[in-house]
């Protein structure tokens, strides 16, 4: 049985807001991933089933990867198309904001949502939100994904019965990428339930599974095995793993987004590691992405070295520095790991 987790009248006055608007925007975090833009898309999908012009509007580009997924054409990528994204979220009479917890996280498009005036809702599964941003807040650090949330939120609010195959894939997909394949934030019974009920929709989960996590360009094959065999570093004692890749590697590879997307989570599979972090240069900074497993955490690592947050075992975060620099804040991570060891052994 699934149990309902939100509170009515907060549910409500999300309904109220919903009938009152005909132009609803959604947007996503930067460098969305399967969750961000799977659960974007279902809404905005259901939204258009009730006779809404909902539109979703994205910081940057969304990896290729994620291409298949439907109604990606619709997709405004702000850096790409800011005209038209400030047209789009300037007509706004609600915003959704989905899988992430504060304006920093949508980058440059977060000043343009700030500055509207329509009412924003927050959907999301991370660690403290700033309720100071949001009218309305469906928060549940607990779920496996925002995808999951969306879903919950659609049947609890009356609008389960919009959805179809094509707003089912995507939850899913949401659903699958956030939790690794459901080998992590997914030991909750309910989750089987919601997928068993999404499933009944006609949705080929074999298929997406291969789409959305089993298929790499040549190039980026090579990459991460170039990354794995030569720029991956454990630290045994520490229980740590590093991988770095600069902007020269990148460009060896002719790397292209969601060329290393999975590489950080390899390392784990190594017995002696427990938590890992992947530098990758970009233009304007470092990207951070840490993932650890069992009761290691890298939520406050990013929080605090790197501009960043997440999830216990899953999360990223930007470093304005040279990878010199970066390199420098991960030694003095694995100093202070040293200092959490011997007080932990006290």
């Amino acid at each position: 049985m699934i149990h309902t987790i939100f509170d009515p009248d907060i549910l409500n006055r999300i309904h109220w807001l919903i009938e009152r608007a005909d132009n609803i925007v959604i947007t996503c975090h930067k460098s969305p991933d399967g969750d961000a833009i799977g659960s974007s898309l279902a809404l905005c999908h259901v939204l258009r089933k009730l006779g809404k012009n909902a539109s979703v509007v994205v910081p940057d580009m969304v990896p290729r990867t994620l291409h298949f997924l439907p109604m990606m054409r619709d997709v405004t990528v702000y850096s790409k198309a800011e005209p038209r994204a400030k047209r789009i979220v300037g007509e706004a009479q609600l915003i959704f904001c989905l899988d992430f917890n504060s304006m920093s996280r949508i980058d440059k498009l977060g000043a343009l949502i700030a500055e509207s005036q329509a009412p924003r809702v927050l959907i999301d599964h991370h660690l403290d939100p700033n309720s100071t941003a949001f009218a309305q807040m469906l928060s549940f650090p607990e779920a496996s994904s925002t995808c999951e949330l969306v879903y919950r939120f659609l049947c609890e609010s009356g609008f389960g019965r919009y959805i179809d195959r094509i707003a089912a894939e995507c939850i899913y997909v949401g659903i699958m990428t956030d939790t690794g394949n459901f080998t992590y934030s997914s030991s909750n019974p309910e989750l089987y339930e919601i997928v068993a009920n999404l499933m009944s929709y006609g949705i080929d989960k074999e298929q997406l599974y291969k789409l959305a996590m089993n298929t790499f360009s040549a190039d980026s094959v090579r990459l991460q095995g170039y990354a794995l065999s030569e720029k991956m570093q454990i630290f045994a004692d520490k229980g740590m793993a590093l991988i770095t890749l600069t902007k020269d590697e990148l460009a060896r590879f002719h790397y292209r987004k969601g060329d290393t997307e999975g590489l950080v989570n390899k390392p784990l599979a190594i017995p002696e590691v427990n938590r890992v972090i992947f530098m990758r240069e970009d233009a304007e900074c470092i990207k951070v992405s840490c993932r650890s497993q069992g009761e290691y955490s890298v939520n406050e690592i990013c929080q605090r070295h790197f501009n960043g947050g997440g999830h216990r075992n899953a999360a990223g975060g930007d470093f304005y520095g040279s990878m010199e620099e970066a390199l420098t804040v991960f030694f003095s991570i694995l100093s202070q790991l040293d200092n959490e060891q011997t007080e932990t052994n006290q």
